[in-house]
């Protein structure tokens, strides 16, 4: 078990009224959410896993016409969720080992994969093909490289890990999925390293 990854839902549990007054428009990764919404069906239904409060993601999904799916482990993110886009099913449960028997036209998880210790991230594709319609989109953030790297969220340590490039690619295509972007330290991203795949 890996402390500092252990520890990333109750640090936002502490600090969700501070994470919701600052993640609240489309920034970076508009073009990206553009990207992996172009391969949605109309009014299709995505699932956001690490949805936290529902913005600026969601949102914009909802604004689009999509149904949304939200999960995430912080109750207190969903709160704002819930308050805000009530229509829509917010569901407080852990990404690893989720089982909802319903599948999605679209699987998304941004900026939340990558909080998982690397043996979780491997066991999350086993959970995005049980989600996935066929074609269905997945979209996920991760690092350039394999490690582990440790950011900040209110002064207090916040961890990312990621796998090699090269094992990503095997998880994907073992599950069922084929790689349409990647995109290493996107520029236009703030940086960010995004995979979008479909499910074949």
């Amino acid at each position: 078990m890996n402390n500092d990854a252990e520890a990333i839902v109750e640090l936002y549990e502490r600090h969700a009224a501070v994470f919701a007054q600052k993640r609240t428009s489309l920034g970076p990764e508009k073009k990206w959410i553009q990207k992996f919404a172009a391969l949605v069906p109309p009014s299709g239904k995505v699932l956001d896993l690490g949805c936290g409060t529902g913005r600026p993601i969601a949102e914009g999904l909802i604004a689009d016409g999509f149904g949304v799916v939200g999960v995430d482990s912080s109750a207190s993110l969903l709160d704002h969720a819930r308050a805000r886009f009530g229509r829509e099913t917010w569901v407080h449960a852990d990404m690893r080992g989720l089982a909802l028997v319903q599948r999605f036209d679209g699987v998304l998880a941004w900026n939340s994969f990558f909080h998982l210790c690397p043996d979780d991230q491997r066991g999350m594709f086993a959970v995005f093909a049980a989600h996935a319609c066929p074609n269905a989109p997945l979209m996920f953030t991760a690092g350039p490289r394999a490690g582990v790297a440790m950011g900040q969220f209110e002064g207090e340590p916040l961890y990312h890990a990621s796998l090699d490039p090269a094992e990503y690619i095997a998880l994907l295509v073992e599950h069922g999925f084929e790689v349409v972007s990647y995109a290493p330290e996107d520029e236009e991203a703030a940086g960010l390293t995004v995979w979008l795949a479909v499910k074949v």
